[in-house]
């Protein structure tokens, strides 16, 4: 499996168009997310230029995993779009907690289902990859929102979790609020 990783200016501009259309299928086509998109690309407000991207790829070169970091001094997801899902007092803004989103790693030529995104047997290597990066950035902690599959990958590699707030639906599924420990 090949990781690449990088801001948008460090990256071939064919690479973010992979990430784009990867991630209008997975959260539109499959999940059935109201997201915005352009010509099958799904990218939105959050995708600035202190967004990291994480993505693998097969031995086929087809992208099979997609997430984006973004660290909580500026604008982020969890705060602008769910803040119902953080019943704390305040939304984090520290150099050190950073928001990962639109995380998945599906393969869609294998025969792997959607609904076993968890258990997608590159997603628990793929999630290890993304933390790698986050650490490389000084990050101690990572905040999602996620389908609360998300959980169950994160419990089964090792790593610490903590609801937020309570699951709530979003187009059609239940997602939760997550704070997890690098």
């Amino acid at each position: 499996m090949l990781f690449v990783s990088g801001r948008c200016e460090e990256l071939h501009p064919r690479h973010m168009e992979d990430v784009g259309r990867y991630r209008h299928k997975v959260f539109i086509d499959h999940l059935g997310w109201p997201l915005h998109s352009s010509n099958g690309i799904e990218l939105d407000e959050f995708d600035g230029g202190e967004a990291i991207y994480i993505s693998s790829y097969d031995e086929n070169n087809q992208i099979n995993g997609v997430a984006r970091l973004l660290p909580t001094t500026v604008p982020y997801l969890l705060e602008k779009v769910f803040p119902a899902l953080w019943e704390s007092a305040e939304f984090p803004h520290d150099v050190k907690i950073w928001e990962l989103s639109r995380f998945a790693a599906m393969d869609f030529i294998s025969d792997t289902s959607f609904p076993h995104q968890a258990s997608a047997k590159h997603a628990s290597k793929f999630f290890r990859q993304v933390v790698e990066v986050a650490k490389k950035l000084g990050v101690c902690s990572l905040i999602t929102v996620s389908p609360i599959g998300m959980e169950r990958l994160l419990r089964l590699n090792g790593f610490e979790s903590i609801r937020t707030g309570s699951p709530a639906v979003y187009g059609g599924r239940l997602i939760v609020s997550l704070l997890i420990h690098c």
